[in-house]
C-alpha cells in the first residue's frame, strides 16, 4: 500500500514508483535553463579508488542539468590522489573540478583564515562540504546546492534527481530538501538512527515536551543521511559541523535560518546501501560509538543554545527514558524483520542500545565539562565579510 503519511512540520515527498526517470529529467532540463545547480561530491582517497566512485561518475556523465560539479578531495596527502582523482572526473569535462582539500593551495588558505581567528583547523567532512560551498558561491549563476556521498553502493541518476527537483522546479517553493531511505540489504542497518536517534529524540520529547526544535528532528525519517540540497542563502548563512555531529547541525541551523513551512524530505528509494561503521564499546574515539557521542553533544548544545538548563539529573533521567524506549524499539524491529523475512540479531541489537544508553550520559559529562566544545566552521558570509575575495581566490586555486 502506497504510504501518504505526512508529519505535522515539514512536507514529505515520496516515492509511489509512478515517476519515470526520463520524465524526471525532463522537467530538471526546462527547470534550470534560468537555475544553476552545484553538485558537491565529498570523497576521500579510498573512497575515490572504490568502484562506487566509478559508477557515480558515469552516471552523472548523463545528468547534463547539473551545471558545475565539485569533487571536494580529502584526506588524501599525495599528488597521486589529486591526479587520479582529476583523471577519474574527466568524462564529466570542464564542469567538473577536484578540490584538493589536503594540497599546499588551499592549505595556504586555510591558514590565513586560521591567523584572523577564522578555525579552519579541524579536517573531515563538514571542512570539505564548507570548502565547496565557498567555490560554489563565487558563482552568481548557482541558485541551488546540492550534495551527495560517493560510497553509495547502488548508485542511479533517478536519486539524484529526485533530490534535486523539489528546489528548482517553478512551482515549488522549498528551501531545503532532506533524503530518506531504507537501509536494508539481507538485515536491517543503520544502526545509529534506529537504535540511537529514534528513540533518542522520543525520550527528548517526554523530558521537553514543548520544545520545537526536538519536535522538528522528530519530523525526518532519516536525519543522519547524508544527502540534501539548499539554496543559495542557506549555503551562505548555514555553519558547518566539523564531527560527526554534521548532518544534525545541518539540521539544527535550517530550524535557524528559515521556515519549517519551506522544508521537505523526499524518498530517494526503496533501497539504500554504503559502507557501515564498526560497533566497538571499548573505542570511543572511533567507528559508530565516535559518531553517537559527536551526534550527542550537538543536540544537547543546540538545545543549551535555546535555553535549556541541563543538570546531572537531566541526563540520568534522559539515559532512563531512551533505554526504556529503545527496548520497545527492538521488539518492533524484531517483528518488522520476522514478516520481512530478514535476519535479525536481537542480542547484538540489545547490547548495541546498552552502549549507547552508555554514550547519552558520557556525552552529557562532555557536554558539562565543555558546553562550547569544538566550533562549527563559520558561515561564508562572515568570511567574506572578513576577506571579500576569499571565495574568487579559492576558485582560482582550484
Amino acid at each position: 500500500m502506497p504510504d501518504f503519511y505526512q508529519h505535522d512540520m515539514i512536507t514529505t515527498i515520496h516515492d509511489l514508483r509512478s515517476a519515470k526517470l526520463d520524465n524526471l529529467e525532463s522537467m530538471l532540463r526546462e527547470s534550470t535553463e534560468n537555475h544553476d545547480i552545484g553538485l558537491v561530491l565529498p570523497v576521500t582517497a579510498s573512497d575515490m579508488r572504490a568502484e562506487p566512485f566509478d559508477v557515480i561518475v558515469r552516471e552523472l556523465a548523463q545528468a547534463d542539468y547539473i551545471a558545475s560539479i565539485v569533487v571536494s578531495l580529502g584526506v588524501a596527502p599525495d599528488q597521486s590522489d589529486y591526479d587520479e582523482t582529476c583523471a577519474k572526473i574527466a568524462p564529466l569535462g570542464d564542469r567538473a573540478k577536484v578540490l584538493w582539500t589536503d594540497g599546499p593551495e588551499v592549505q595556504g588558505l586555510y591558514n590565513e583564515l586560521i591567523d584572523s581567528g577564522i578555525d579552519v583547523s579541524v579536517p573531515g567532512k563538514g571542512r570539505s562540504v564548507w570548502t565547496a560551498f565557498g567555490y560554489l558561491l563565487d558563482d552568481p549563476n548557482i541558485e541551488t546546492f546540492v550534495l551527495h556521498d560517493c560510497d553509495i553502493v547502488d548508485y542511479d541518476r533517478q536519486l539524484l534527481s529526485r533530490l534535486c527537483l523539489p528546489m528548482v522546479h517553478p512551482g515549488l517553493d522549498f528551501e531545503f530538501c532532506k533524503a530518506y531511505y531504507a537501509r536494508v540489504t539481507d538485515r536491517m542497518h543503520g544502526r545509529v538512527v534506529r537504535l540511537l536517534v529514534a528513540p533518542l529524540l522520543r525520550a527528548l520529547m517526554q523530558c521537553f515536551p514543548d520544545n520545537q526544535f526536538v519536535r522538528f528532528l522528530g519530523n525526518f525519517r532519516y536525519p543522519l543521511s547524508g544527502e540534501f540540497s539548499l539554496t543559495r542563502n542557506l549555503a551562505r548563512t548555514n555553519r558547518v559541523a566539523s564531527d560527526w555531529g554534521l548532518e544534525v547541525g545541518t539540521l539544527a541551523d535550517v530550524y535557524r535560518n528559515t521556515s519549517h513551512k519551506r522544508v521537505c524530505q523526499v524518498d530517494l528509494a526503496r533501497l539504500y546501501e554504503h559502507k557501515h561503521q564498526t560497533l566497538a564499546v571499548d573505542q570511543p574515539s572511533s567507528g559508530l560509538i565516535k559518531m553517537a557521542l559527536d551526534i550527542l553533544t550537538t543536540i544537547y548544545r543546540t538545545l543549551a543554545s535555546q535555553g535549556i538548563v541541563f543538570g546531572e539529573s537531566t541526563f540520568v533521567t534522559l539515559r532512563a527514558s531512551f533505554l526504556r524506549i529503545a527496548q520497545d524499539c527492538i521488539r518492533q524491529y524484531a517483528a518488522d524483520a520476522r514478516v520481512n523475512s530478514l535476519n535479525y540479531d536481537r542480542h547484538s541489537e540489545e547490547m548495541a542500545i546498552e552502549a549507547f544508553a552508555q554514550c547519552v550520559t558520557q556525552a552529557g559529562e562532555i557536554f558539562a565539562a565543555d558546553p562550547s566544545g569544538n566550533p562549527s566552521i563559520p558561515n561564508w558570509t562572515r568570511v567574506r565579510a572578513a576577506f571579500p575575495d576569499f571565495t574568487s581566490r579559492l576558485r582560482d586555486t582550484v
